[in-house]
């Protein structure tokens, strides 16, 4: 796993239709959440390969765990 998740300001510029300045404190927001995202999908995918008794977590409980936690916010 990263020590440090990468740099998204230009992932950001580039899905943006129109030239938006991201400051440094946005920047860091935007990091932050998306280690939080990232850390819930992890933990819910874990459980998921709990439930179907498996040891390892492969990609299929990941998709499936992120269609169902992309259905619940407001933003999708």
């Amino acid at each position: 796993m990263l020590a440090k998740a990468p740099k998204l300001k230009n992932t950001i510029k580039s899905k943006m239709k129109s030239n938006v300045n991201v400051r440094p404190a946005s920047e860091a927001m935007i990091e932050l959440l998306t280690l939080l995202f990232l850390s819930s999908l992890a933990e819910e995918a874990k459980a998921k390969a709990f439930e179907e008794k498996s040891a390892t977590i492969r990609a299929h409980h990941v998709k499936s765990v992120s269609k169902v936690s992309l259905k619940k916010s407001p933003n999708y």
